[in-house]
């Protein structure tokens, strides 16, 4: 992120150089803008062909700015993008952006604490960067360490396409306002390293705006058998472990809820669960969804995007319907896999993630790898631990546990009081084959609370197609005398109400029965309801 300059020989005074070096550095935060701005105060003195910052990061040093003045730079263009053209247009690979400190001549100054002048890289090789550097031109350059609270933060460097070019009172003089440069570069990675917090912080708060608007009622695991104990069983042994988890079952199984059920109990739990559904995203966006993109790196991306892995950072990222992936994008997943480390699209710098995955598959991945259009790398590397998320015809015996929870939960929604389900419903229920599994349940109660107008829970024929309601009317409560006539029933519980059919205190709800039932049979007995509002 440095702009290159050709320097001019110009009468300063070393107190003047120094004031205009600290205003400039001052006055910026952008690591881009500080380094920019001192090549403007350093060019009237001090002549080189390129500045460039790098970073001590645990065993690595990592080139935070180069920029050199045969090729120009674009405005808003980042530093990857810039790197990646100089290494088009001299027909030669991007720059490195992270090596080893053994690698980079930033260890000299580590070791050292003071400037590392190479006079002429042509004989004076000492590193894998030196090799880059000559392939851009440069012949000599000047390392000074940057330093923050007695600790070594990095070197700047001051790079020229002469050799022999820095001379001892150059060196000097820009040893002593290293200093200054060392504020503010270190200012400018406290911003940068902030407003990538903050970045991940809002993406994260997305996220978990999303899922509180968009979260399923069916929040817990419900049910009692044996299958459904074995997934939790699972669940227990496996939350607590890093290792990447497989979730294989039929469409509507809770696979989801497995995932949230893992990250709830793992040491993650407190960071974001990154959800992303494989399916639902264009093979052309995927990318940028799951990695990010730069400015710029192609049309409509008109600004830089974190990507869901980058979010997931700490926490955990779920990748639903993972046959999707296409093939370019399951060799970027076994990268991350592997490596844990990414770029995002149309970027040149390596960014390393720490995040748990979880994956989840409708389909038969060992067929879709026999058939090579899933890569079997991949598939071994995403079955470490495998989950079968049973279908709701392998738990039957939950059918009734999960009805009274949607019941109980979907009638507290819609203020509605229903106190029991018809037993022909519940058998119903119990012999349908529900090929759309616990989410097709949930709609099919949902559906029935909203028209539910009584305290008892029914289903209306030919709800489910398998099931023997239809063409069957559900009788009306047993009369508490034996042979009460049913039209006088109805005309007691009519005159109780006033009238009234439906509702709480309805003659409906009094009976037992749907309210469209008895006004079909108030119809056939050929009764007055009206005569009763008086």
């Amino acid at each position: 992120m440095v702009i290159l300059a050709q320097v001019k020989d110009a009468p300063l005074s070393r107190a003047h150089l120094i004031l205009d070096v600290a205003k400039a550095a001052s006055s910026h935060l952008e690591l881009s803008d500080v380094l920019e701005s001192l090549i403007v105060a350093l060019k009237p003195v001090i002549r080189f062909n390129a500045i460039a910052v790098s970073v001590i990061e645990g065993e690595y040093g990592r080139l935070h700015a180069l920029h050199f003045e045969r090729v120009g730079r674009n405005p808003g263009e980042s530093v990857e993008s810039l790197i990646a053209r100089i290494a088009s247009e001299s027909h030669s690979s991007p720059s490195p952006i992270k090596q080893r400190l053994k690698d980079h001549h930033i260890s000299v100054v580590a070791s050292s604490l003071e400037p590392y002048i190479c006079a002429d890289l042509l004989s004076q090789k000492r590193f894998p960067l030196d090799e880059k550097m000559l392939e851009y031109g440069i012949r000599s350059y000047l390392s000074l360490p940057l330093m923050k609270n007695g600790a070594l933060l990095g070197a700047v460097d001051f790079h020229s396409f002469e050799p022999h070019r820095f001379e001892p009172e150059e060196v000097q003089l820009l040893q002593g306002i290293s200093e200054i440069v060392s504020i503010a570069v270190s200012n400018a990675l406290a911003f940068e390293e902030i407003r990538a917090l903050k970045e991940q912080l809002q993406a994260e708060n997305r996220i978990l705006q999303d899922e509180i608007v968009q979260r399923s009622i069916y929040e817990e695991i419900v049910g009692s058998s044996e299958a459904l104990r074995s997934v939790l069983t699972a669940i227990d042994r496996v939350a607590p472990t890093d290792s990447t988890v497989l979730i294989t079952g039929e469409t509507g199984t809770g696979k989801e809820l497995i995932a949230h059920a893992i990250h709830r109990r793992s040491p993650r739990s407190e960071r974001a669960l990154v959800k992303v559904n494989c399916a639902a995203l264009p093979a052309e966006l995927i990318a940028s969804e799951l990695f990010g993109h730069e400015r710029g790196a192609f049309t409509g991306a008109l600004q830089q995007r974190i990507g869901r892995f980058e979010t997931a950072h700490g926490g955990t990222i779920f990748l639903d319907e993972i046959a999707e992936l296409t093939p370019e994008m399951q060799i970027a997943l076994l990268r991350v896999l592997q490596e844990r480390e990414f770029e995002r699209v149309g970027g040149n710098r390596t960014i390393h993630t720490d995040v748990r995955v979880i994956t989840a598959a409708n389909r038969d991945l060992r067929r879709e790898v026999s058939e090579g259009r899933f890569r079997s790398d991949l598939y071994y590397r995403l079955n470490v631990f495998p989950i079968h998320s049973p279908s709701l015809k392998e738990r039957r015996e939950d059918i009734p546990i999960l009805v009274d929870y949607f019941i109980s939960r979907f009638a507290t929604r819609m203020g509605k009081h229903i106190r029991q389900v018809d037993r022909r419903t519940l058998e119903a229920m119990q012999r349908y084959s529900w090929p759309g599994n616990i989410r097709e349940l949930q709609n099919v109660i949902e559906r029935g609370v909203i028209l539910a107008d009584s305290e008892v829970f029914r289903l209306e024929p030919g709800t489910l197609p398998d099931e023997s309601l239809a063409g069957s009317e559900p009788p009306m409560r047993e009369s508490t005398n034996e042979g009460t006539d049913p039209q006088a029933e109805i005309e007691t519980v009519l005159k109780a109400t006033r009238g009234r059919i439906s509702g709480p205190n309805g003659a409906a709800a009094r009976l037992g029965i749907p309210a469209s039932t008895l006004e079909s049979r108030i119809k056939a007995l050929g009764i007055n309801k009206h005569q009763f509002r008086r």
